[in-house]
């Protein structure tokens, strides 16, 4: 059997709190994953109300979920980065108060 790509979960508002974690699922292969985490982002960017990517942004580091991938990326793939995404997303989603 192959590797599995075991996503957690860490909650913002509970920063470092190993307690507050949890084991969302376990994905055939690292893109399955990867869009697993986003889905999760993303689910929090719809649902946050903020009327600017700053403040979707200040919200989802605040109380937005944190997933990650637990193992290292395959050869030639980038590390999958949450909060990376997250920022990314909620300037796609929102216009920027300094516009």
């Amino acid at each position: 059997m192959g590797t599995k790509w075991i996503v957690r979960d860490d909650d913002n508002f509970h920063y470092g709190n190993e307690d507050e974690r949890y084991r969302y699922g376990a994905f055939g292969n690292y893109d399955e994953a990867v869009a697993a985490c986003r889905q999760i982002v993303d689910e929090y960017l719809d649902s946050a109300s903020a009327d600017t990517a700053e403040a979707l942004w200040d919200s989802y580091t605040s109380f937005g979920e944190d997933p990650w991938i637990d193992a290292p990326p395959p050869t030639g793939s980038e590390r999958f980065s949450a909060w990376t995404y997250a920022k990314q997303r909620a300037f796609e989603l929102r216009p920027s108060a300094e516009t």
